[in-house]
């Protein structure tokens, strides 16, 4: 039997096509400016967002005698990179990442069998020592792009940073459609339960990382409230999952916790075995969110027993009236002005652990 081929020819129409893609330009234009000028109505403003490539282009500038910083967001708002060169004699290196656990990178820096440098490291027991969940991922996933950047992810960011530094709707952590979508006042079910909001934008980010609380959250107003309220249901543990035994829950957070000290330990030994040095340091938070801390992670637990077993030197803000006097407007971050004063007053103290 003949087998047959049925051919098709696709037709054209006949249209206006460069009138058309004019046109389509011209709305997509005006619905960009709309939305810019929306937001920035909102206050935001042109900034870079703190990405993992951002992250990764730091982390590749670590040399082997570097002054890295590391932790959560609290050295990266109350750290001065200016301040701290000039009481150290050494630019540091930002690597310090909001909302994670700073340890994967801590234990990174010790792998690294050429880092024989500084680590300034912030300690937020409930964060530090945090046995999975979101800090954790949040670290791994800053080091996963470090180890496996390619040079088109790499194009890609020094692309996107031009344009960041000039648009404000380009916030991935606050603008994007998927980021709208999660801010939805959805209500809790028995198989969904919505966790806690996170922050909204409230920093201006350089090339180096350095992160700067804008005005409008460091004085009195809706966007200080709005962070300032969000910080105790973030820092409030989540209750134990309901498949398993409250008692199993609790026995393998033990396990995890003190496998984090003994892990952290030694990650310090490792460093200071090449030459380098580490530095906790317990950075300043205050009002209801200081209470909270305190009351879950007593600086008697935790802190102590980090410092006794590491052997590496601890400075704790409560510990020095210079560092004391500072109040974080949203509870948990300097104000930019108060953390270059901040930085000044640390450095000395920096002086004295390093010469240990």
């Amino acid at each position: 039997m003949p087998s047959s081929i049925s051919s098709f020819e696709r037709t054209v129409p006949d249209l206006p096509w460069t009138r058309l893609a004019l046109v389509a330009a011209a709305l997509t234009l005006v619905g960009a400016v709309a939305w810019e000028i929306r937001v920035r109505s909102w206050g935001y403003a042109p900034t870079l967002n703190d990405t993992s490539d951002l992250w990764a282009q730091q982390r590749e500038s670590v040399e082997p005698d570097s002054l890295v910083i590391v932790g959560d967001s609290r050295p990266h708002f109350d750290m001065d990179l200016d301040e701290l060169e000039k009481g150290l004699g050494k630019r540091p290196i930002q690597l310090a990442l909001d909302g994670s656990c700073a340890f994967p990178i801590l234990d990174d820096l010790a792998r690294d069998e050429r880092f024989h440098g500084i680590v300034i490291c912030s300690v937020v027991p409930g964060m530090f020592f945090a046995p999975g969940g979101p800090l954790l991922e949040n670290s791994r996933k800053a080091l996963k792009r470090y180890h496996t950047w390619t040079p088109a992810q790499r194009a890609s960011h020094y692309l996107g940073m031009w344009a960041e530094e000039h648009i404000a709707f380009l916030k991935q952590d606050d603008l994007t459609l998927g980021s709208l979508l999660e801010v939805l006042p959805i209500p809790n079910r028995p198989n969904a339960q919505v966790g806690p909001r996170l922050p909204p934008y409230f920093c201006a980010l350089d090339r180096e990382r350095r992160a700067r609380m804008v005005d409008g959250c460091a004085q009195p107003g809706p966007l200080q409230d709005r962070v300032k309220n969000g910080w105790l249901p973030l820092f409030t543990p989540p209750p134990p999952p309901s498949y398993l035994p409250r008692e199993a829950f609790m026995k393998g957070m033990g396990q995890a916790v003190e496998a984090r000290f003994r892990d952290t330990t030694v990650a310090v030994e490792k460093i200071r075995a090449r030459g380098g040095k580490v530095v906790f340091v317990r950075f300043p938070n205050s009002g209801e969110l200081r209470k909270h801390e305190d009351r879950m992670t007593p600086r008697v637990g935790p802190w102590a027993r980090l410092i006794k077993e590491s052997g590496a030197p601890g400075i704790y803000f409560e510990d020095y009236p210079e560092l004391a006097a500072f109040e974080c407007p949203e509870w948990s971050h300097l104000s930019y002005p108060d953390s270059v004063e901040f930085t000044k007053r640390l450095v000395p103290h920096l002086k004295t652990a390093l010469a240990k």
